[in-house]
């Protein structure tokens, strides 16, 4: 993993499934290695970037061409506008092309100016320029108020 180290909790249920437990959802969720990845790019931002967790929401529902889909991290302005969508895969899954073809469809709904990636390993931020309606890829995660 490419982010820092942090104090989690761990849980085991009696049919043998490792859980941890998600600051923002407030519940124990199944340890998959998109979760492991998703808890730390979370900490991350919350420690290090200065992201309220408190305008912050995983999983978050959405309905895409009559289909629901769930985003994986969605981050809110003050003003309950959301700022900043993001996407996790597990280390072993390349972040490639396909991987910003899905959070940019996400995003058509949600609206978003940045959009995130991360496998644990590698993380990419862009930020949606209205006058050349692309995205442009930024060298670093913005801190919270820079969004």
């Amino acid at each position: 993993m490419n982010l820092p180290s942090f104090e989690y909790e761990l849980s085991q249920r009696e049919d043998g499934v490792t859980r941890i437990y998600d600051r923002l959802r407030k519940k124990f969720v199944a340890l998959t290695p998109e979760e492991w990845v998703r808890q730390h790019f979370v900490n991350y931002l919350i420690s290090e970037r200065g992201y309220p967790g408190g305008l912050m929401a995983n999983e978050v529902s959405l309905k895409l061409n009559s289909t629901a889909r769930r985003c994986d991290t969605l981050v809110y302005s003050r003003t309950g506008k959301p700022v900043a969508v993001i996407e996790y895969k597990a280390p072993s899954i390349a972040v490639t092309q396909a991987v910003f073809d899905q959070i940019a469809r996400y995003n058509s709904v949600i609206g978003a100016a940045y959009l995130m990636v991360s496998n644990g390993l590698s993380h990419y931020c862009c930020r949606y320029d209205e006058k050349s309606e692309g995205y442009v890829f930024l060298r670093d995660i913005p801190r919270y108020e820079e969004l």
